[in-house]
Parts: C-alpha cells; structure tokens; sequence
C-alpha cells in the first residue's frame, strides 16, 4: 500500500504542478511530498519532475509514467470496488468531458442528476471542442460525436446526430431557398474556423467545392448560429446545435434530402473503468438522458 500511496502522491503533483497544493489534497505535509517524490525517483533512476522556483514540470519520463500511473491506479481502485460487491456509493471525483455546446445542453443535466442524488460525489465537468486524451489528461468519461476507430477504449453508443444546412426565414425570403448544393454558390456562407473536421463547419475545401467562399468566418459555434440567426448566410452545423432555433422557427434546415450520414454520440472510458461506481452511476444517467437522441 506505500508503492500506492507513492504512486498517487506522484499523481496528485502532476497533475497540479504544484508539491505544496498536492500536501493539501493529500493531508501530507510540503516536505514528506517532496521526500515521497525523491525516493519514487531514486528508486525508478529516472527524474520525473523538472522543480524551479516558479514551477513543476513533468519530464519527458515522467509523462511517461504519469500517463501508466493512472491507468494502473484506475485499475486497482476498480479491483477494489468488485471485490466489495460492485455496489459502492458514487464518491470523490469524476471527471468528463464533453464538446463545448453538446455539453452545456445535453450533458450538464447528466451532471445535476448526478449531484443531486449522491451527495458525495464531485463532478469536473470539460467542455471542450478538441480531443482529449483520456489517460494522459486524467479523464472517466468522454463524450465523442464522430465515427470513432478501434482504441483499447470502451465504446457505448448513446444517440446520433447528422451535419445539415440552415437559414432564416428572413434570408431565404431575400435570397431565395437553395435547391441543390451547386445553388450554394450563389449564397453567403458561415464558416466555423476551428471546426476543421470532416463533419463540422464550412472547412476550406468545401468552400472551393461551392465556388463560394465563406463571407463571414467566426472561430466559435454560438456566434455562428446567431449570425445565421441574423439573417447572415447558409451556416452548416450539426443539428443539435440547431434544433431549438429550428423548433422556434428562426431556422428552417435546407436541403434535407441531400443530408449527410448520421454521426453517433458515444460514450468512452477505459474498459477497467467500467465496474466504477462514478463511471456506472454517469453511464446509467447519461442512458436516460442521451439513449435514442436523434436530432
């Protein structure tokens, strides 16, 4: 159990850079952490940490071993919970993360179910828009919407969501309603910047194909819906992202019958994770709210 504690106390640095915050989580004192530290690396003859004045840095090494760490910790608190019967109370610290807009929509009432029923539990919730390393970064779960390749993760599909065109109301009575996509090029285009993948946003290639380039480029999602919204231009989004303007017809979707194919909504965890009271509780939640969406 020292080789343990040694492991989780090397964690705890890393991940908050800092060996003073670590003693505080840990109810450890600044200078048995610095000593647990020097012995983990003795022990390894390998320096793990990089320490200044100002700052704490993982080395090449001991990113290494950071990302190993957590995957075999996860692991033995995993083992731990089956043996006791799989049951346990929801506790501590789950971390998800989730796309920046889906999350705030869809996800973060998963997390205030969660809350609310186990009061012991503490939620970290990522909104981000770029992929993120599980294990490297210290993540449970990850919301993904993409087809996703074959990874030593564990996959749950959750729901799906398609790629589609839309306007306003205002704009299409102005410039008329696109009828096939080669009409595109005589229409204003949004393009979402940082939305580069082969789903998302109006990418440089697309633009070229509709002999249009995009008149208005925003590097954020929100601002481009509410720009179509503002009678700017066509905007390619995925179709949660739309849907309540769709619903309160300040949107109306273009070119249904040319829709591109469904994108899934999964879940991914690590397959040890899976017996985890925190990971269970979220996946079961997340069924109720996500299973069956198909906007």
């Amino acid at each position: 159990m020292d080789r343990l504690r040694t492991l989780r106390t090397f964690i705890c640095v890393a991940e908050h850079a800092s060996f003073a915050e670590a003693g505080r989580r840990l109810n450890m004192s600044p200078t048995t952490v610095t000593r647990t530290i020097a012995a983990l690396e003795a022990s390894l003859g390998v320096q793990l940490l990089m320490r200044t004045t100002r700052s704490v840095r993982l080395t090449e090494e001991g990113a290494l071993f950071l990302e190993r760490c957590r995957a075999g910790v996860a692991e033995i608190d995993a083992a731990v919970d089956i043996v006791q019967g799989g049951q346990s109370t929801p506790r501590g610290t789950l971390t998800v993360t989730a796309p920046v807009m889906f999350g705030r929509l869809h996800v973060l009432p998963v997390v205030v179910e969660l809350l609310q029923l186990y009061p012991n539990l503490q939620v970290r919730l990522l909104l981000l828009d770029r992929v993120v390393r599980l294990v490297e970064e210290g993540i449970d779960i990850a919301i993904r919407i993409a087809d996703l390749p074959d990874s030593s993760l564990h996959m749950l599909r959750v729901g799906q969501v398609q790629r589609v065109l839309s306007a306003s109301p205002d704009y299409l009575a102005a410039r008329g309603r696109p009828m096939s996509q080669s009409d595109l090029r005589h229409h204003d285009l949004i393009r979402v910047e940082d939305e580069v993948g082969p789903h998302r946003g109006w990418g440089p290639d697309d633009a070229r194909r509709s002999g249009n380039p995009a008149r208005l480029s925003v590097n954020n999602v929100d601002a481009a819906v509410s720009a179509a919204v503002a009678g700017l231009g066509v905007v390619r989004t995925l179709s949660y992202q739309i849907a309540d303007h769709v619903a309160a017809g300040r949107l109306e979707r273009l070119l249904t019958d040319d829709a591109a194919p469904a994108l899934p909504i999964s879940l991914l965890f690590q397959s040890g994770r899976k017996n985890h009271p925190n990971v269970r509780a979220f996946i079961e939640a997340a069924k109720r709210h996500l299973q069956g969406i198909s906007l």
